[in-house]
């Protein structure tokens, strides 16, 4: 296996573009009713060592007076790139689109017709605030209803009201003093602002009002445009990180133009999401605990407008039942109601799927919208909505040897199945045999306070293999610990499988799509319960598939997964031949003064919370306790590590830790340093990077 090979397939499994938004428009013409489906998609491009944002278009044709038979979908246009482009949207009445562009230092507003380009802000001149917010944790665009004007978050100017010398002085005073941030990926995000451009007169206001301890984000129009809505995280006494942490206090507020500041939602709740309804009666919004699991089932709430009550659409699911909905568990679209304001539609976790959903409001009853098929009969693993407008969905669907697929279809007005168009189908798709494994722990391995509970894997390996040889399995172990591996496009497992690896993606006890229940039994239980489950999906996935070979068996993953991994070396170490973790978390305790969410550290363990704790002993041998380190001299197997300089969730000197050790212990062990990434390590030219080391070294190894 040659490093020009790996490199190769890698970049025809990592080069795959993948939509990652979608706009639905609608014209009535005297015999038919015409659609246009937007989609912007990303694809990573190796030669720049860059991710490429480009828009596609399509027109369906309907019927007049069915406007759900569509008579045909024309072909797509050619591919647009969208250069520079941090936020987009359309106005809601004459389609207009805003853009907010990044050019060399300026970021500019741009408003777009028919025509072409109609105006054209320079924020950054202005300098009414400064950069505006992109992330999906605060930022937004959001369109007034008459279309005038428009409302983003921004981080706010300091000292911007005083006069020059004033400010020259306190800059100069000031330019040593710290600032907190929101942590990992949101380091330069710190005070946000509301920011309101009037696109008659070209003036930028920073509305004021917002609570002192509050930052806003995800911000609205409200009806009548004369208020909005937002999202506000309470940042006293200090920030804690906010990505993949959907448990932190926050609540919903009303703002009105004029200053005047209202709390619409209960105290000591995370919420996030809120979506207004098309007639502007409801607004919903996703609302969950406060500390505890850093991830969790949310519940999905909504507000009555007019009469100020709030009721409870959908209740966080402690314990599915098989094959019933299991929760909430991620963001919703910026657009998910039907066009009656009835039903909102929304993509989750499920086991080890992520389905398509409708809730009816009336009736409170779920519906699956995803084909019902089971087992080899199920062509999409993954499905996850983009958009809902005008009663039609934009679907991504994807599974792990189909790429992901762009779909649409019409929300069922009653009890009848969705009949889905693919619009645009991948450039190429594999042939790799995947399957689901349900796995039940033993009574040994049980937890007592949540009995009963079972978890899941999905294996893929190569369709065809050499007849009498056995296929080596790379044991694939998600992060968090509270996410997923749905059986989707991974382009990770795709290369090694292309490669000629089985590989057995983990959803141990902890994962979402399994009810909350699961997500709580493994607080005060990591080290022990979610390695004994990894271990028991490999011996499941031995045992009922005699093509793996036992002898040949790695273990990767990133964070919680490169914990994990590194744990399964040190507990059984005779029974894995390599490693490969990302950023794994090696110490607790070294890494509690360290980490942006100080917060989870305190809980995995089994500990409260509170902002003022000081570290015991107690907590620290606990923690050390739980830790790969305390298993690290049993160690036999090589390990490759791979560290992000950058990285403020998990301090890249917990790998560092581990190096020393088994440097000192003459345990075959390599690292990879990149200075300019973080957690995530996704870099383009990083991912390639460590996905051909990784090979390189199992080939090694293996």
């Amino acid at each position: 296996m040659e490093s020009g090979q790996i490199i190769g397939v890698y970049g025809e499994v990592g080069g795959l573009p993948t939509p990652v938004s979608a706009h639905v428009s609608e014209e009535q013409l005297p015999e038919v009713r015409i659609y246009t489906v937007t989609a912007e998609w990303i694809q990573s491009e190796l030669v720049r060592g860059s991710r490429l944002r480009y828009s596609q278009q399509w027109t369906l044709i309907a019927d007049s007076n069915n406007h759900k038979n569509i008579r045909t979908a024309l072909p797509s246009g050619p591919c647009a790139p969208m250069s520079g482009e941090l936020l987009s949207g359309f106005s809601p009445i004459k389609g207009l689109r805003a853009v907010v562009r990044e050019t060399g230092s300026h970021q500019l507003l741009e408003i777009w017709d028919c025509h072409g380009l109609r105006k054209c802000l320079n924020l950054t001149a202005l300098n009414m605030h400064g950069r505006v917010y992109d992330d999906a944790q605060f930022g937004c665009l959001s369109w007034s209803e008459c279309e005038n004007k428009l409302l983003y978050v921004a981080e706010r100017s300091r000292n911007s009201s005083a006069e020059t010398q004033d400010r020259e002085s306190a800059l100069r005073k000031d330019r040593s003093v710290y600032c907190e941030d929101w942590g990992e990926a949101l380091t330069n995000r710190s005070v946000p602002a509301i920011c309101v451009v009037d696109l008659h007169s070209g003036a930028v206001r920073v509305l004021q009002g917002v609570p002192l301890d509050v930052s806003p984000g995800q911000a609205l129009w409200a009806p009548g445009s004369q208020s909005l809505f937002f999202v506000g995280w309470y940042h006293e006494p200090f920030r804690l990180g906010l990505k993949f942490c959907s448990n932190r206090r926050s609540a919903l507020f009303k703002l009105d133009l004029n200053g005047h500041c209202e709390c619409l939602s209960g105290d000591n709740l995370s919420v996030s999401c809120p979506r207004l309804s098309p007639d502007g009666s409801t607004l919903i919004y996703l609302q969950g605990k406060v500390f505890g699991p850093h991830n969790q089932c949310l519940s999905l709430q909504q507000l009555d407008l007019k009469s100020r009550k709030t009721s409870t659409l959908l209740d966080v699911v402690n314990r599915p039942q098989t094959g019933e909905f299991a929760g909430v568990y991620e963001a919703l679209p910026p657009c998910c109601w039907s066009a009656d304001a009835q039903r909102v539609v929304f993509s989750s976790a499920c086991r080890n799927w992520k389905n398509l959903f409708m809730v009816d409001r009336r009736s409170k009853k779920v519906t699956s919208l995803s084909d019902n098929l089971s087992g080899p009969d199920r062509v999409f693993g993954s499905w996850k909505l983009l958009t809902v407008q005008r009663d039609l969905m934009v679907v991504c669907c994807s599974s792990p040897n189909a790429p992901p697929t762009l779909r649409v279809g019409f929300l069922p007005s009653g009890g009848e199945p969705v009949t889905w168009q693919t619009l645009q189908q991948p450039a190429t798709t594999f042939d790799f045999y995947w399957k689901i494994l349900d796995v039940t722990p033993p009574p040994e391995e049980d937890n007592k306070q949540y009995a009963g509970l079972d978890f899941g894997a999905v294996l893929v390996k190569p369709s065809q293999h050499l007849c009498g040889s056995r296929i080596p399995l790379v044991v694939f172990i998600h992060g968090g610990p509270h996410s997923q591996f749905p059986a989707e496009w991974n382009c990770t497992t795709a290369g090694l499988v292309k490669l000629g690896f089985a590989v057995l993606m983990v959803n141990y006890r902890g994962s979402t799509g399994f009810g909350q229940d699961s997500i709580l039994s493994l607080i005060g239980h990591i080290g022990s319960q979610d390695v004994k489950d990894v271990q028991r999906a490999v011996l499941t996935a031995l045992q009922t598939d005699t093509t793996l070979d036992p002898k040949r068996l790695a273990v990767i993953g990133g964070s919680h997964g490169g914990f994990l991994s590194c744990h399964l070396l040190g507990q059984y170490p005779d029974f894995y031949k390599a490693c490969a973790a990302r950023n794994p978390v090696i110490n607790a305790a070294t890494l509690l003064g360290t980490s942006d969410i100080v917060d989870w550290r305190y809980s995995s363990a089994g500990f409260q919370f509170s902002y003022d704790n000081i570290p015991t002993a107690e907590t620290l041998a606990a923690m050390l306790q739980k830790s790969p380190i305390a298993h690290a001299a049993q160690i036999k197997a090589p390990v490759l590590l791979m560290l992000g300089g950058r990285d403020r969730r998990v301090s890249p000197h917990q790998g560092l830790e581990l190096y020393r050790v088994l440097k000192s212990r003459g345990s075959p062990v390599r690292l990879l340093w990149f200075p300019e990434d973080d957690h995530s390590l996704s870099r383009v030219d990083t991912q390639a990077d460590c996905f051909h080391n990784t090979v390189l070294w199992l080939q090694q190894h293996l």
